[in-house]
């Protein structure tokens, strides 16, 4: 018996030695010693910042709101302080009763407690979403549409990571006293830098505001975009809000194809100037003309008298143009409007790229009734804005084709990669571009014209297209443009104004062209001052 407890007391005494010289390793193990903290660590994950797009200036044009996240120690104080200034409170009455430490969102007047650290975290979404239709938007943390889908693949590649840590002891509970501590992972710059100015987008969308449809694009004359506003815009905050609105929120229309009317006239105009007919050529507008049996009539039907090439842009005479069709070669014709652009699509980055647009051929332009359609901007054709633009372009910028962009870089691991730009080509003469340029500055000096400026000087052509479209009232549904330049001697800023079933190019766009081409004047001058105070 004695023996037998002898072994067991040896065997009891051997197993304690062996546990206390565990136990002593383990308290003195660097090891050990670091997961024991980071197991009395309780951390919350107060927000993620994802990829931001940048204006060409390097201003966010999201990630730049923010809003204010609060990390609750569930304690009687706490629960009762956080309760004042919790935005949503029915969704957080079950997270103060589990006991266990907190995130909600908070109004800007929650102050830092001993139970409550305030974190002011970028939100990426403001409630007013500049450029939305180019910015696009996610579902599920994934782009869907715009640029957030197009660098999808860098935007969401890596993301900044705000941290709420809380010490605590073996039952979880949070040790009395402890600080609430801040941490974050990866706090450098990423994402995709545009060629749009943040203030420029913002005075056309406010130019905009009446358009229920249409588009604006404000560009310069080397291509690049400033501004792309459609309209009606959507809210990304409430997309179910748009889904069922008929005037289809969704569409950038900045990039589908309408029908063009009287702004192709200055493509009819540049072929037949570099097919040899001077300017100078005279047609007497009778208010109608017969082409092989079929009337087209001018816009004033009693006529406008005789016309040279000049005085046709302004008086935006029809018949002139038909007439002046006669002498162009069907296949030099569709040449130069492919110059132009039309018929083209315009790529932009992946999944934002413009329609096409429709351009007869040489077999339409063999039946003389569509050659006198095109002529004047109607028949098949149609383009986008953004080609309408492009063409505008070309005229304002001596007769050469620019790369039309609106995406400058992007950023990497703070790394700055800037898109290179391809070698601008003459489409047309200078002499052409010329010639055309004072036709667009002679349409807009004038009294008639709504398009005219007060604080600088501007180019430019209306257009009131006819779509063969009727309303319930029988009323035709006509698509009203404005495209234009300023300063007229020295183009700055292409401006193209689209206003889906408008009244006329003068009444519902050119007005929209003056206001921006104002504040654009406005917002440099101003820029001019600061930089010389």
């Amino acid at each position: 018996m004695w023996k037998r407890f002898m072994v067991i007391f040896a065997a009891m005494s051997i197993s304690f030695s062996y546990l206390y010289m565990r136990l002593y390793n383990i308290a003195t193990n660097t090891e050990y010693k670091n997961t024991a903290v980071s197991q009395g660590r309780y951390v919350l994950t107060v927000n993620k910042t994802y990829g931001t797009i940048y204006d060409k200036n390097m201003i966010p044009l999201n990630n730049n709101s923010y809003k204010y996240i609060a990390a609750v120690n569930p304690t009687e104080n706490g629960i009762s302080y956080i309760k004042k200034y919790t935005l949503e409170k029915e969704e957080n009455y079950d997270k103060m009763l589990y006991e266990l430490p907190f995130l909600c969102n908070v109004s800007e007047g929650c102050k830092d407690t001993s139970d409550i650290k305030v974190f002011k975290v970028t939100d990426r979404i403001p409630d007013y979403q500049t450029a939305v239709h180019l910015i696009g938007y996610t579902r599920d943390n994934v782009g869907v549409s715009g640029i957030e889908y197009s660098f999808d693949y860098i935007l969401r590649n890596e993301c900044i990571v705000e941290k709420a840590v809380f010490d605590i002891d073996a039952n979880g509970s949070v040790l009395e006293g402890s600080e609430i501590k801040y941490e974050n992972e990866n706090n450098g710059k990423f994402g995709v830098i545009t060629t749009i100015d943040k203030d420029i987008q913002m005075i056309c969308e406010t130019a905009g505001r009446n358009i229920e449809k249409g588009a604006i694009i404000v560009m310069t004359p080397d291509g690049e975009i400033c501004a792309m506003a459609s309209f009606p815009t959507f809210d990304v905050n409430n997309l179910e809000k748009s889904l069922d609105d008929e005037n289809r929120p969704f569409i950038n229309r900045a990039l589908l194809g309408y029908n063009v009317g009287s702004v192709f006239k200055l493509v009819t105009a540049a072929a037949a100037i570099e097919e040899g007919t001077d300017i100078d050529f005279v047609y007497e507008c009778t208010g109608s003309t017969d082409v092989n049996g079929q009337i087209f009539r001018c816009h004033k039907l009693s006529g406008h008298g005789e016309l040279n090439m000049a005085e046709a842009m302004k008086e935006s005479c029809n018949t002139y143009f038909i007439e002046l069709s006669k002498e162009l070669n069907n296949s030099e014709f569709i040449a130069m409007a492919e110059k132009f652009g039309f018929g083209e699509k315009i790529y932009l980055a992946n999944g934002i790229t413009s329609h096409s647009g429709n351009l007869q051929n040489k077999t339409d332009l063999e039946i003389p009734a569509e050659k006198a359609n095109m002529s004047f901007g109607q028949g098949k054709l149609t383009a986008t804005p953004l080609q309408i633009a492009k063409m505008t372009a070309i005229i304002a910028n001596g007769g050469f084709c620019p790369q039309i962009s609106v995406i400058k870089g992007t950023i990497e691991n703070e790394s700055i990669s800037y898109k290179t730009k391809s070698e601008t080509k003459r489409v047309i003469d200078f002499d052409t571009s010329y010639k055309l340029r004072k036709f667009m500055e002679y349409s807009v000096d004038n009294d008639v014209s709504n398009a005219r400026p007060s604080n600088t000087t501007a180019a430019g052509k209306t257009s009131t297209a006819q779509t063969g479209i009727y309303d319930e009232d029988g009323n035709e549904i006509l698509q009203a443009w404005f495209t234009g330049y300023f300063p007229s001697d020295n183009p700055k800023y292409i401006v193209t104004v689209f206003v889906e079933n408008g009244k006329t190019g003068n009444a519902s766009a050119a007005p929209v062209f003056k206001q921006i081409a104002e504040n654009i004047t406005i917002l440099e001058n101003e820029q001019i001052a600061e930089r010389i105070y």
